[in-house]
C-alpha cells in the first residue's frame, strides 16, 4: 500500500461518492445491497448456526456485495463515530477507526463530513 494505511486507502476509495446525495446512496444500498436481498427474499445465510465475530460476518456477507462501498459511505455519513454492527463490509470497530480518516479527507474536499 506504499506506506498508506488500510483506512487511508478505503477513505480514498470512498471519494467517488463525495458528491452523491444521501437519498441516492440509500436507493443503491436498498436496491443492490446483498444483505437486503437476503432479508427481503426471506433467505437466511447458510452460517446461521455458526458464531461469528462482526469482522467474520462482514467478510462473508459483504465480500461480493455490489453496494458495499455505497453502504459504507452512507453509514459513515449517517452514523458517524457512533456506528454499530456490520455495514459496508466493515465491523463497527473498523468503521470507527476509518471515520476520522474519512472525515479529514472529506473536510479537505469540501464534501459532506457529518
Amino acid at each position: 500500500m506504499n506506506g498508506e494505511s488500510y483506512f487511508e486507502v478505503v477513505a480514498a476509495d470512498l471519494d467517488r461518492f463525495a458528491g452523491v446525495p444521501d437519498e441516492v446512496l440509500l436507493e443503491i444500498v436498498t436496491r443492490d445491497g446483498r444483505c437486503l436481498w437476503l432479508v427481503s427474499g426471506g433467505e437466511s445465510p447458510e452460517w446461521d448456526d455458526e458464531e461469528m465475530t462482526d469482522r467474520e460476518l462482514a467478510a462473508r456477507l459483504c465480500a461480493e456485495c455490489p453496494a458495499r462501498r455505497a453502504c459504507l459511505e452512507l453509514e459513515l455519513r449517517t452514523a458517524g463515530a457512533g456506528t454499530v454492527g456490520v455495514w459496508g463490509g466493515l465491523s463497527d470497530e473498523d468503521r470507527r477507526a476509518l471515520y476520522p480518516v474519512w472525515r479529514a479527507r472529506r473536510g479537505r474536499m469540501g464534501g459532506p463530513s457529518s
